[in-house]
């Protein structure tokens, strides 16, 4: 395969077989690595892991993906984009292939090959994220981009949508729920299959350059101790010596990475991206978006504390959240045509901030908080899928060709810290308002009904309330940086030397 220039790669005429085999690239996450937030329940006891540690399979993936995203996105910019796409599907079959192949009850090497498999999967969708960005912004121009992107976020935003049905139905059919990697298996190599021929793409320099470890480090340390704060606050402590030793950390080892990364010649995450207002409010109203998926935790584990319902009963609630943001996506495209990114991403959080709202009303009885939710998550569908394109169109368009990878590494860490964090912080307010004052709020008259789910219920309450908040400032994030007009500007490139990648000395 020859290395071409990302300008000699836009005279390549990608077809939609090539599409398909992103989407399919795509959806090897969040299709598939991502079930296991809904069949780990299930599959600890089988496989003999404790609970901690089956919860730590889980948040581990993200957690690779969120750190690497960075690096896999400058990477691309420097090594090529086919290249690392292609790395990331074939970590993708070696996680699942670890996965699918895990024992039962053999202690050490069941927790390894589980947590190994887990973090190759995490590594997979760093690498497959952003270079598929940024090979479609290499690609495409114009209306044919905003199409491929639409189509690139039926796979992301369609795939997140499906995977807890898929799991549940994969986990309980005579298939068993190590199916679902070996299908995801398959799934990536039709991907490779359909990638097939795929001109480079570069970024315009070629110039070597050394690795900013020393910026790479402090970015690890600073995005672990904050995952370890959130996640363990309740359990740890919040104002522990343990806890306040991990804010510590994250607020020193913050301030040295930006202090690292502006004075580096060649940054390992290049901070002037963020000098693009447009790119800026895009990013930081998608690690909002995404951080209202704390609103699934909280609600269908309120449905299953408080009334009852088995996972796969409270998860069938969801379903119009899929059927709606894979029907609005290509809505979401046509209105960015006709309008620019910015009113198109202010309807989407407003319509999505209603839905959550809805959800919040847990002070109904349960057949009245059914079809509230039922609506609600249609709703937040709906507004997803009008956001979701022309946030992505609004990120990569204001950035040059020579910085696209590392700016859709930025927008993915952006999705998948967002998810991370937010649904930490939403089960944290959901158990603390457990221990509110119970005759106090049943004083209030509010919650009608059964009387002795109450903390249940207003815990679940605290918890969507914010997701809420959340999602309201990221309308105010959008209101304020994405200018109006149809056309931005880019992120103007030097004149004399050309900028360099996110990844350097």
């Amino acid at each position: 395969m020859s290395s071409t220039s990302a300008a000699d790669a836009k005279t390549w005429l990608p077809n939609d077989k090539w599409l398909l085999g992103v989407v399919l690239a795509v959806i090897t996450f969040w299709l598939f690595a991502q079930t296991l937030l809904n069949v780990i329940p299930g599959i600890s006891g089988q496989l003999g892991v404790e609970k901690t540690l089956a919860n730590l399979s889980v948040s581990i993936t993200s957690l690779f993906s969120g750190i690497f995203v960075v690096v896999a996105g400058g990477l691309a910019d420097r090594l090529g984009r086919a290249k690392i796409l292609y790395a990331g599907l074939w970590l993708s079959i070696l996680g699942s292939l670890v996965i699918a192949l895990t024992p039962e009850g053999l202690g050490s090497l069941t927790s390894g090959m589980l947590l190994g498999g887990r973090a190759i999967q995490g590594l997979s969708a760093a690498c497959i994220m952003p270079a598929s960005m940024a090979l479609v912004k290499s690609f495409y121009e114009g209306k044919a981009r905003q199409r491929a992107l639409s189509f690139w976020s039926i796979g992301s935003w369609g795939g997140s949508g499906f995977c807890s049905l898929f799991g549940g139905l994969m986990a309980t059919s005579f298939l068993g729920w190590r199916s679902i990697f070996w299908i995801s298996i398959a799934v990536a190599l039709l991907s490779l299959w359909l990638l097939k021929g795929t001109p480079e793409s570069k970024a315009g320099s070629q110039e070597q350059r050394g690795f900013d470890w020393t910026g790479l480090a402090f970015f690890i340390i600073m995005l672990v101790s904050v995952n370890v704060y959130i996640s363990q606050g309740p359990r740890i402590g919040w104002l522990s010596w343990v806890g306040l030793g991990l804010l510590a950390v994250f607020v020193a080892s913050g301030l040295i990475f930006l202090w690292t990364e502006k004075h580096r010649r060649h940054p390992f995450v290049n901070l002037d991206l963020f000098s693009n207002r447009t790119f800026t409010g895009a990013t930081l109203s998608n690690l909002l978006l995404n951080g209202a998926a704390g609103t699934l935790i909280v609600s269908l584990g309120l449905v299953q504390s408080a009334a009852g319902m088995t996972s796969l009963q409270s998860g069938l609630l969801t379903l119009g959240y899929l059927v709606a943001v894979l029907a609005t996506i290509r809505v979401g495209e046509k209105l960015l045509q006709r309008f620019g990114p910015k009113k198109p991403m202010l309807w989407g959080t407003l319509i999505t901030g209603s839905g959550i709202l809805l959800c919040s009303m847990t002070f109904v009885y349960i057949e009245q908080y059914i079809v509230l939710s039922v609506i609600g998550f249609t709703l937040f569908g709906i507004g997803l899928g009008f956001y979701a394109t022309p946030s992505i169109d609004a990120a990569l368009s204001n950035v040059p060709d020579n910085q696209a990878g590392a700016a859709a590494g930025l927008y993915k860490m952006a999705s998948s810290l967002g998810n991370a964090i937010g649904v930490a912080i939403s089960a944290a307010l959901y158990v603390a308002g457990q221990k509110a004052d119970i005759e106090l709020i049943q004083s209030w008259g509010i919650f009608i009904g059964r009387q002795d789910n109450v903390a249940l219920r207003f815990g679940g309450a605290i918890g969507l309330l914010f997701n809420v908040l959340i999602v309201l400032i990221a309308f105010a994030a959008v209101a304020f940086t994405v200018p109006s007009q149809k056309q931005q500007k880019q992120i103007p490139e030097p004149a004399q030397e050309v900028a360099p990648p996110a990844l350097g000395n």
